[in-house]
């Protein structure tokens, strides 16, 4: 397997098991990230791990993709809450198994698609439910021009991904082109992430961006309360999902070990309760607010 191959193997591994780092050429992943929220003692943070790894089918760069990924959520409710019981959402947990497949098309064009389950849950039942699941499926397109390193290198990305259960019930497209203009400077535009990118040298690089972070966990044994309007509201899930900026610096151990930090300030922050229409019940918290995140990667 060459280099040239295994990125664009790395490539699409990463875009579709999240959805949401499609820059990334990442074979195993750990971070831990911190989001205090404004005006409130309710913290959000998470440990996540991840990894993936190719399996080669045959000589023309066909392409089995294994991934995993476990995430630990912590969702540290202090305020006052109308909630009756807020023991038991004090932890969500995410096991995520998935497999794709990908192989090359013509005119340096690679194809992928992949499908997988999740169990998202804070596991406080007698044991796992129906509901604890999610499903996604995707389908990728990339289309690589030029060397890696090459000032002119740039890469092309187009694909759909659809999850169940959702807020959004419909595909969500992932559109993203990004270039290598110079030695030194890079950029990446579309989503799920839009970023430009300093190298310093080999070893330290900089770079700024916008991008997504969220979290969803189903409630095993729901909470009945009455809200504001004296209406009886049932939650069944939580969920999060933050649109924030940032500043991240990465240090590279080796040509493919790095240590990551990222730090900004989120554009959009909400962390609620829904039913089990994903309809909200409860918004905990809806201020922006500072956001942390940082690990270590092994990529290309």
């Amino acid at each position: 397997m060459n280099n040239k191959n295994l990125l664009l193997i790395c490539i699409l591994i990463s875009c579709l098991t999240n959805g949401v780092k499609s820059q990334d050429t990442n074979l195993a992943r750990i971070e831990y990230a911190y989001i205090p929220q404004s005006k409130s003692d309710n913290v959000y943070s998470r440990f996540r791990f991840s990894g993936n790894y190719p399996i080669k089918m045959n000589e023309k760069g066909a392409y089995l993709v294994m991934s995993f990924e476990y995430r630990l959520n912590s969702l540290q409710l202090n305020d006052d809450v109308i909630i009756p019981d807020k023991n038991g959402l004090e932890e969500f947990h995410t096991i995520g198994f998935e497999v794709g497949y990908t192989y090359k098309m013509k005119n340096n064009w690679r194809f992928g698609a992949k499908l997988g389950t999740r169990l998202s849950s804070n596991l406080e039942g007698a044991g796992i439910e129906s509901d604890d699941f999610r499903y996604a499926g995707s389908v990728f397109f990339v289309k690589s021009y030029g060397e890696k390193t090459s000032p002119k290198s740039a890469r092309l990305i187009l694909g759909l991904r659809y999850a169940s259960p959702a807020s959004i019930n419909f595909p969500l497209p992932i559109i993203n082109y990004s270039k290598r203009f110079h030695p030194s400077w890079s950029y990446a535009l579309g989503t799920p992430k839009t970023s430009i990118k300093y190298f310093f040298n080999e070893t330290n690089t900089l770079q700024a961006f916008v991008g997504l972070d969220r979290f969803y966990g189903n409630i095993q044994n729901n909470r009945v309360f009455i809200d504001e309007n004296g209406e009886t509201k049932t939650a069944e899930n939580a969920s999060m999902l933050v649109i924030n900026s940032a500043l991240g610096y990465e240090y590279y151990f080796t040509e493919h070990l790095l240590f990551f930090a990222y730090g900004g300030y989120t554009l959009s922050n909400e962390i609620r309760l829904r039913d089990k229409n994903q309809e909200n019940v409860l918004i905990l918290n809806d201020r922006n607010t500072f956001y942390l995140r940082g690990g270590i990667k092994l990529k290309l």
